[in-house]
């Protein structure tokens, strides 16, 4: 009989083999991964399996779950009766059990596996969403029964991992609330088991390393909700940290109750990867708020095409500010009855026109605008080898943003600077 002290956490993980995926998502330092190896070391114990362990780059599993479960055998008295070998790494067991390692970064070895019954994907973040479906298609068992674990840190809500296990806003997609499991520890839904966990967990931790965790909050505050609290989020500066999302009504009603709406329209050009992408909104100027209220976005779509679809527009006479790199675009539709210009472009121009919407107060966008809000909601900066944020660079190309940008081409949002620089400039002129 093996007995061994477990984290109480991980208690009901150990032995709960209900659902076909098991999805573990905590800080540093909770003992997840140490509580996957021991749960399959005591399955392939009690019953004959081939385990498959994965991770993105194959030379990483050697100082990681290799030597992680090499050590909990170890511990548990059990060297003389399992086997690691070194080359090829793998793990038999005395009732002819065996775990196999691959590395996702060698896809042609997984062709030659067969009769694998159960897969751990370690730092299953890193691992391509194509690579996961791969792997899905490599779990068969004639017999038995099938199981996926799946572990990881927290990353950005646009990882595969959060959209596929948890909510994809894109295809309007709702598995599982975050924020649910954060607070409930465990949840099973859909043949998923989910299991969150952080250092506290983990009562074998010295305290100077919950220390150093802590810590981070003061200095890190993105590395601290990943490490300390384990909870996904968004990595990196916000573009638009005022960016709100409201009731597509409760939009309409604000816009209906201006008493001086700016109304405006921008378009941003795409064909084949690119998206043609127009916003309509309104300025409030009085509270210096931007509302977003309608969209369109599509792509591979021809001009022809793309005009019968937004002919709403001729009818409307509503001027379009459009990107002027696509003169010939913007001509073919003024062909065809649509009141559209092109905006200024310059050099800086990006840079110029992100601060330009950066100064609005509130940015208010209408829930049924589900693009709009998937590029901006968690829009952040991309970073130089230093560190440093590229103030016009980001992490996706926001083509929604761009329309923002154009149909905002000749309108100036008011900032605390201007009233100071014509403060000064009157001041200067009395002396």
């Amino acid at each position: 009989m093996i007995e061994k002290e477990v984290n109480p956490h991980f208690e009901d993980f150990l032995f709960d083999w209900s659902t076909k995926f098991q999805f573990l998502v905590g800080g540093y330092g909770s003992s997840k991964s140490y509580h996957i190896a021991l749960k399959l070391i005591l399955k392939l114990l009690s019953e004959k399996r081939t385990a498959l362990v994965v991770r993105e780059v194959y030379e990483t599993i050697r100082e990681s779950c290799f030597s992680l479960l090499e050590e909990i055998i170890t511990d548990l008295g059990l060297e003389n009766q399992i086997k690691c070998i070194v080359s090829p790494m793998q793990i038999r067991f005395p009732n002819g059990s065996k775990i196999i390692f691959k590395g996702m970064d060698k896809p042609s070895k997984l062709k030659s596996i067969n009769n694998i019954s159960i897969i751990w994907l370690e730092e299953c973040s890193e691992i391509k969403y194509a690579g996961f479906k791969e792997l899905l298609g490599r779990l068969r068992h004639p017999t038995l029964k099938l199981h996926m674990i799946l572990s990881t840190n927290p990353v950005s809500k646009d990882n595969w991992t959060y959209k596929h296990f948890f909510k994809d806003e894109q295809n309007n997609r709702l598995i599982l609330d975050d924020e649910e499991l954060y607070e409930k520890r465990t949840i099973i839904t859909n043949d998923t088991y989910y299991h969150h966990s952080t250092a506290d967990d983990n009562l074998f931790l010295p305290e100077s390393y919950i220390e150093q965790l802590d810590e981070l909050k003061d200095y890190d505050p993105d590395l601290y909700r990943i490490a300390r609290k384990g909870h996904f989020g968004v990595n990196g500066v916000k573009v638009l940290p005022q960016f709100e999302v409201a009731p597509h009504d409760e939009v309409m009603e604000a816009i209906r109750r201006l008493p001086n709406p700016i109304k405006r329209v921008g378009m941003d050009f795409g064909f084949e990867t690119s998206y043609n992408a127009i916003i309509r909104m309104v300025v409030d100027p009085n509270k210096q708020y931007l509302y977003i209220y309608w969209e369109y976005y599509k792509n591979k779509m021809t001009d022809d095409q793309t005009a019968e679809e937004i002919k709403e527009f001729k009818e409307t006479g509503e001027l379009i500010r459009a990107d002027s790199a696509e003169p010939k675009t913007i001509q073919f539709y003024k062909q065809n009855g649509f009141n559209m210009r092109a905006a200024k472009k310059f050099q800086g121009s990006r840079l110029q026109y992100t601060r330009k919407v950066k100064r609005f107060k509130k940015i208010i966008c209408s829930d049924q605008c589900k693009n709009t809000i998937r590029e901006l909601k968690n829009l952040t900066y991309k970073k130089d080898k230093n560190d440093e944020i590229i103030p016009d660079e980001f992490n996706i190309d926001p083509h929604t943003l761009s329309a923002i940008w154009y149909g905002l081409d000749d309108y100036e949002v008011s900032d605390l600077k201007a009233p100071l620089e014509r403060y000064r400039k009157m001041l200067s002129r009395r002396r």
